[in-house]
């Protein structure tokens, strides 16, 4: 379990990295007056990297099938974040 919660939190990280990403880039865009990521995709990365951080939180504070879907909650939104924002 320990490698699991290690791994989701890799990818919770991650997913708040992207997330600074794109609101630094939705900043820079609206000084220079320059068409930006927009507001629908800074809110996606806003709200999946909370809800990331979230369930790892409560991935790491909990033991067994409680931390097993705290993980699976990371992935599975990490995995949507991906699949909305940046492969389509």
């Amino acid at each position: 379990m320990k490698v699991l919660r290690g791994l989701s939190g890799m990818i919770a990280a991650g997913t708040v990295a992207l997330m600074l990403v794109v609101v630094g880039t939705a900043v820079v865009a609206a000084r220079r007056d320059f068409p930006g990521p927009g507001s629908a995709s800074v809110t996606w990365h806003v709200a999946s990297a909370v809800i990331a951080v979230a369930a790892q939180i409560y991935s790491d504070k909990r033991r067994g099938l409680a931390a097993f879907s705290g993980c699976a909650v990371v992935f599975v939104v990490a995995g949507l974040l991906l699949w909305t924002q940046w492969w389509s």
